[in-house]
């Protein structure tokens, strides 16, 4: 550091005390190194405050472990505590809100949404929630894709049903196509007038065939 303020014609001086007006900077003349006196207060400077930090760390951790052998946790206490948190909770349970219970007990929402917090829709939410649905491949009878191209698609029926990997099954062919479960379902639910009499029995017991399929994925 020092040899950064010399190098950039910077002074360093002590203003007050018995070394007062001394520059931390200065040199000598021909040499161009630091005066004896000055690396000396330096070093001793530096020694002093790593000593003062180290002494500080120390007495830190030994106020800390002196604290925890008394059950004292460290950190923050927390806005509310005991009795009153049980309170907070039944009053919120009854419908009163996180705004009134902080006027109430005069701390912020964020100590109330603390106070509450499994108790919150989002929370239930959350716990609640179903796992999702995982894609599935099934072999969709080729007349079936046929059928479906020409149908009105969501979005996502579309995509499922365009990255679909044709296999050929003689004069014929499969379309693999993975999906979700409810996206099969709705695929399916698309050829239902492949089961009518307008359709040729080849189609009809091609839709039949993914019917099948389908039906094995609620099992």
């Amino acid at each position: 550091m020092l040899d950064v303020l010399h190098r950039d014609r910077l002074a360093l001086r002590i203003h007050d005390g018995a070394f007062s007006g001394m520059d931390l900077t200065a040199r000598h003349p021909r040499t161009g190194e630091l005066l004896s006196t000055v690396k000396f207060m330096v070093q001793t400077l530096a020694a002093a405050g790593e000593l003062q930090r180290d002494l500080q760390r120390e007495l830190t951790y030994d106020g800390l472990r002196a604290a925890e052998a008394k059950g004292n946790k460290g950190g923050r206490r927390p806005a509310l505590a005991g009795d009153t948190v049980a309170d907070v909770r039944t009053a919120y349970l009854k419908g009163q809100s996180i705004a009134a219970l902080a006027r109430e007990h005069g701390v912020s929402r964020g100590a109330i949404r603390t106070a509450v917090a499994d108790l919150l829709p989002e929370h239930a939410t959350d716990q609640d929630a179903p796992a999702p649905e995982l894609p599935i491949t099934l072999d969709m009878p080729g007349k079936v894709a046929d059928f479906l191209r020409a149908a009105e698609l969501e979005p996502a029926e579309r995509t499922a049903l365009e990255k679909g990997v044709p296999v050929r099954r003689g004069q014929g062919y499969t379309l693999r196509v993975s999906a979700t479960p409810a996206i099969h379902r709705q695929l399916l639910a698309h050829c239902q007038a492949l089961d009518s009499s307008a359709a040729i029995p080849a189609q009809r017991k091609a839709r039949r065939e993914y019917e099948n399929r389908v039906n094995t994925l609620s099992h």
